[in-house]
């Protein structure tokens, strides 16, 4: 081989062997780049964008509309009074009224008056003192005489009804001392009445002179024409 064609072929070898590395550092800078630029980009921070005022990060927002309108959402109805007092008893609806109470002997305006009717009785006047409503049972009075309790038993079968009492209504019981056709009996001028048998604050009425035996007593009525004690 001459020297001029070897010349040549060495000169070729080197020009391919240049360009064959300068290709290799290329694929090796490029491949070191793209690790860099993706170290970077995992490690670097993340710009977090601002939240807009007045809106939420949870549930898109919503339920804040109605606290920064001022409005409520509550469905609830609150009760009470008109007056925000608050007494009485819960009646639905927010309404309230008043407590009603039974009445006891104490809450009452008693008196008492002699009646010719029926073969003669007393007639029990009872009245809610000023300030006071009360309720009288739908039972008997109790009332019962003398120093050894003797109690009158019903003058009527059946039971009455419940009387509210207050202001002006009153109501009346008749009283008959004496139903037997005998002449016995004792002599008393007072009653023991009672609002039922749980009453603890009886009252004594004066009635005059009375021949006590076997008595009777009404139901309490709003007429006095109900409460005559026929046998």
């Amino acid at each position: 081989m001459s020297g001029n064609r070897r010349k040549a072929l060495l000169v070729s070898a080197a020009v391919m062997g240049g360009a064959m590395f300068m290709t290799a550092c290329q694929n090796a800078d490029a491949a070191t780049d793209a690790g860099v630029s993706q170290g970077s980009s995992s490690s670097s921070p993340v710009a977090t964008a601002p939240t807009p005022s007045g809106s939420s990060t949870g549930g898109g927002g919503q339920g804040s509309d109605a606290t920064n309108n001022g409005t409520s959402t509550s469905t609830g109805s609150g009760k009470g009074s008109e007056d925000g007092v608050g007494s009485g008893v819960d009646t639905g609806g927010g309404k309230r009224e008043a407590v009603e109470q039974g009445c006891g002997a104490n809450d009452i305006s008693w008196s008492t008056r002699s009646e010719s009717q029926a073969g003669g009785y007393i007639l029990v006047v009872a009245k809610a003192k000023a300030g006071i409503t009360c309720y009288l049972p739908a039972a008997l009075p109790t009332v019962a005489f003398g120093s050894d309790g003797t109690q009158a038993g019903p003058a009527e079968q059946s039971v009455g009804q419940q009387i509210k009492l207050g202001g002006s209504t009153a109501a009346y019981a008749g009283v008959n001392p004496k139903t037997t056709g005998t002449d016995g009996g004792k002599e008393l001028d007072s009653i023991i009445v009672g609002i039922g048998d749980d009453d603890f604050d009886p009252v004594s009425l004066p009635v005059g002179t009375i021949t006590v035996d076997e008595p009777v007593v009404t139901n309490w009525h709003t007429d006095p024409a109900d409460a005559v004690p026929f046998n």
